[in-house]
């Protein structure tokens, strides 16, 4: 809720909304702009410092219901 606001979405939501948000804060690794580095909002969604996009819909997938 943090990242993407309160309230329900459906998963292409809040993908298409973690990207928006990671293109705002500059988040994308320089050097590979596969990778993404989490700030401390993303590390708490996360669980890490930084992860591949591939990896992005299993680890939210997590904290969906």
């Amino acid at each position: 809720a943090a990242v993407i606001g309160a309230g329900a979405a459906a998963r292409t939501e809040v993908v298409k909304k973690l990207w928006a948000y990671i293109r705002k804060n500059n988040l994308q690794n320089p050097k590979n702009k596969r990778n993404i580095l989490a700030d401390e909002k993303l590390k708490k969604v996360f669980g890490k410092g930084e992860v591949s996009m591939f990896e992005l819909a299993s680890l939210i997938g997590k904290h969906l219901k």
